[in-house]
């Protein structure tokens, strides 16, 4: 059987070092499959080239498969050149230099792979889920059959058959020291609409959840690893079906003494609930609020209003369970009115922590990327490698974004512009911290400044 060599290429550490679950579930399946599997993380090994191309030299593998898990950091303050895939192209040019045959995928690069698949200059693209997908790639070609040079969504692998990553012990180790934040996934998909959002094209709308057995049983492996800090890495964890209090059942059933932190949406949730998920190790939750005002919400199809966001937090305080809100200014139908008024409401959220963002990275297939076009911001066929940002025509940019320096700057637990809000996580950091950090910014016990 072929052996195949890995590389996770994601270098970015802000606002901390992750995982590369994603290499790891691919290499579960190849194993699976009876493939000799090496797993390469750039972060960990150094981000040194010429260590890589030892380390390739070394494995002497067939294949080569590179993961890409972002290809930009969807921050319009900072500069456009895309550094992120610039360095997957260097990575690439080392493999093939070696006479390899190289496979991409991961979620950043199926957000635009042709446009990706050229630049890089790798033979082959994944599209999405790639468990199946590989496997059958490396079948193909070992039969020397012809292929095509992307492989496009497929239907979905079921949640019972969503296999466990193959944890590398050397990598968890490095990850449980840098960061102490180790990724479990407990579904695939998302049930919602956001008019900006790329989850329903690379995982479907239908939610595929995990049963809470399996889940639980690769926590308790994470456990012996010494991984007790857990961020489940779904679209969204409090799905509408329940499932995530299931999971929280069992975490409790199984009595396994871990925290946690995952993404929320801001939906009605009852005190019952809190107190379940806090009694299961819950520690913090990221909130995908997106929007400041109901006329901003309702534009990106949210399916809540801003007094569920205020019931949503004040629920929370009064659990202490500190809550993070991202939002983004700029969108579709926002003026300088709602700015302002978004400012004011987002500043009326006690004790919790809010990160903005100002406009919106466009990806095609999205409805606001067709919205995009019918307004005349951008032609349709316009590449997006480097990152183009949607702001709304009904308002000037620039003035927005002093309103946006103006609202917060005040506030140290209001992150904006993101850059300054990850200095400011940076120097929680250097004390000693480790996990999410800005937890660190919010007090309960203490009147907020």
């Amino acid at each position: 059987m072929p052996s195949i060599f890995l590389i996770s290429s994601n270098t970015n550490v802000e606002p901390y070092p992750i995982y590369p679950i994603g290499m790891s579930v691919i290499a579960k399946a190849l194993q699976d499959a009876g493939h000799k599997v090496i797993q390469y993380d750039m972060l960990a090994s150094g981000n040194n080239l010429d260590h890589l191309k030892k380390s390739i030299i070394a494995a002497n593998p067939d294949y080569a498969g590179i993961s890409i898990r972002n290809i930009d950091n969807v921050d319009s303050f900072t500069s456009h050149t895309n550094q992120y895939i610039h360095k997957v192209r260097q990575i690439v040019k080392v493999v093939k230099g070696l006479r390899i045959k190289v496979i991409a995928g991961g979620a950043g690069f199926s957000l635009l792979p042709e446009e990706i698949l050229e630049y890089i200059g790798a033979d082959y693209g994944i599209v999405g889920e790639g468990e199946l997908k590989m496997v059958r790639l490396i079948s193909q070609l070992e039969n020397g059959d012809e292929v095509p040079a992307i492989f496009k969504p497929e239907e979905g692998i079921q949640g019972e058959n969503i296999p466990l990553p193959l944890w590398s012990e050397e990598l968890l180790k490095f990850y449980i020291a840098e960061s102490g934040v180790v990724n479990v996934q407990t579904k695939r998909g998302c049930e919602n609409h956001c008019s900006y959002c790329t989850y329903p094209f690379l995982e479907g709308h239908q939610m595929r959840v995990r049963p809470p057995e399996n889940i639980a049983d690769e926590i308790e492996i994470l456990y012996a690893q010494g991984a007790d800090n857990l961020f489940f890495t779904d679209s969204v964890f409090n799905d509408r079906n329940g499932h995530y209090l299931l999971v929280a059942e069992e975490i409790i059933r199984r009595k396994l003494n871990i925290k946690w932190c995952a993404f929320f949406q801001p939906h009605k949730i009852e005190n019952s609930e809190l107190k379940l998920l806090k009694q299961s190790g819950l520690k913090a939750m990221e909130v995908g609020t997106d929007a400041t005002t109901d006329t901003t919400m309702k534009a990106l199809h949210k399916g809540f209003t801003f007094d569920d966001v205020v019931d949503f937090n004040e629920k929370c305080i009064a659990q202490k369970i500190p809550c993070a809100h991202f939002v983004i200014f700029g969108g579709p139908d926002e003026t300088i009115k709602t700015v302002n008024e978004g400012i004011s409401n987002m500043n009326s959220l006690r004790n919790c922590v809010v990160f903005p963002f100002s406009g919106i990275r466009l990806h095609k297939g999205t409805p606001l990327f067709t919205r995009a076009v019918k307004e005349g911001l951008i032609s349709p066929d316009h590449p997006l490698i480097d990152p183009v940002y949607y702001f709304s025509p009904l308002l000037d940019k620039d003035e927005m974004n002093t309103a946006l320096l103006t609202g917060f700057k005040k506030r140290r637990d209001r992150l904006f512009p993101p850059d300054e809000g990850q200095q400011r996580i940076n120097i929680i950091k250097r004390f000693g911290f480790r996990g999410i950090l800005w937890d660190q910014l919010i007090k309960f016990d203490q009147p907020e400044k």
